[in-house]
């Protein structure tokens, strides 16, 4: 398992960069190739690779992802290694470790009648081209197995809030800062006023729909030159939700934003992406693997809601059963300290064979 996981970290897969992601997807392929002895489908999407085994008519869906948020050359300062344990390297908690999981635990079992296994090349910038990929076995299926990496502590997750992503733009006039900058409409100090109006989104709509909802401003920009008045600004929207109706308020509430200065204007675009997973979709898969677990004499499972979204919001949101986190145990996805404790790689992949056996 720590070759296989070597060979797939050591292939950089940044999901911006496309040939890498070609790359990846062909170690990708030869690996899953080999443990489940049957050849993939490559899916070229709008430049993006994807791979998937369909075999017999599918009933249970098995999901991942092989791109990475690691830029090409991150293994010069964030190189592969195991040490103590402790295997490291980009993206080996999100998610390749995750991938060789599902792959061994695959090979043990008798027959794979029945499984569709999907791995996407977009996953961590929002599966615009994978979603239909995904979404469409999902509505056949009576489960799907996420191998996203787990909780902290190893426990599985049972709940993701809903993600929306916008990008608003401030249109306003370009005058001289110095000599007239009273003929100017200020760009700048209109986003100020709209940075104000979207932080209190939130606090609306958890009043009307219950907490857990967050509207976070990330990137902004404005101007062009230090002596004139800025004629437009841009700025990005980071919105989290726990519900459908919380996901809706904030939508029309976005919406609804109008200018401060009577001589601005504001275009808005993006929307909602992936929608809540709610626990209800995991409960029935969850008790199960508690019972797999028991049966197997390994630890009590726990499970977990958590901020972030996969692609198990998609399966869940077409009415699949989902459970999500199945993969390996560590921590640091995304950060400097990412790294996979490897004495759980072998439990993690026995539960999820004697799952995915139990369940077809």
């Amino acid at each position: 398992m720590l070759a296989d996981l070597e060979a797939l970290v050591t292939c950089e897969s940044y999901s911006a960069d496309h040939a890498a992601v070609a790359r990846s997807a062909r170690v990708v392929a030869d690996q899953g190739g080999r443990l489940l002895g049957a050849r993939p489908e490559t899916l070229v999407v709008d430049g993006v690779t994807h791979v998937r085994w369909t075999f017999g008519t599918p009933r249970v869906l098995l999901l991942g992802h092989h791109d990475t948020v690691w830029p090409i050359g991150s293994l010069a300062t964030h190189p592969w290694s195991v040490e103590r344990g402790v295997a490291r390297g980009p993206g080996v908690f999100d998610m390749k470790a995750g991938l060789v999981l599902l792959f061994h635990a695959l090979a043990a079992l008798p027959s794979l009648d029945g499984v569709c296994v999907l791995v996407t090349g977009d996953e961590e910038v929002g599966s615009d081209t994978s979603r239909p990929l995904i979404e469409e076995p999902a509505r056949r299926c009576a489960a799907t197995l996420v191998l996203e990496p787990s909780a902290p502590g190893g426990a599985l997750k049972t709940g993701r809030k809903g993600l929306s992503h916008y990008d608003l733009t401030v249109h306003g006039r370009a005058a001289h800062a110095g000599l007239e900058p009273e003929k100017g409409v200020n760009a700048a100090t209109e986003l100020a006023h709209q940075i104000l109006a979207l932080s209190r989104i939130a606090d609306t709509v958890t009043a009307q729909t219950g907490p857990g909802t967050t509207v976070t401003p990330t990137l902004a920009s404005a101007g062009t030159t230090t002596n004139t008045v800025p004629a437009r600004a841009d700025l990005s929207v980071d919105v989290r939700v726990p519900t459908a109706a919380a996901q809706q308020a904030v939508d029309r509430a976005i919406r609804a934003l109008h200018p401060h200065h009577p001589d601005a204007r504001l275009t808005l675009a993006g929307g909602p992406n992936r929608p809540p997973l709610d626990p209800e979709a995991s409960r029935r898969l969850f008790a199960r693997a508690e019972e797999t677990a028991l049966r197997l004499g390994l630890d009590p499972l726990r499970q977990a809601a958590v901020g972030g979204g996969s692609d198990g919001n998609f399966t869940a949101g077409a009415g699949c059963p989902t459970l999500d986190g199945l993969g390996a145990v560590g921590d640091g996805a995304h950060a400097d300290h990412e790294h996979v404790l490897t004495a759980a790689l072998p439990d993690r992949a026995r539960l999820l064979a004697h799952l995915v056996g139990a369940l077809l």
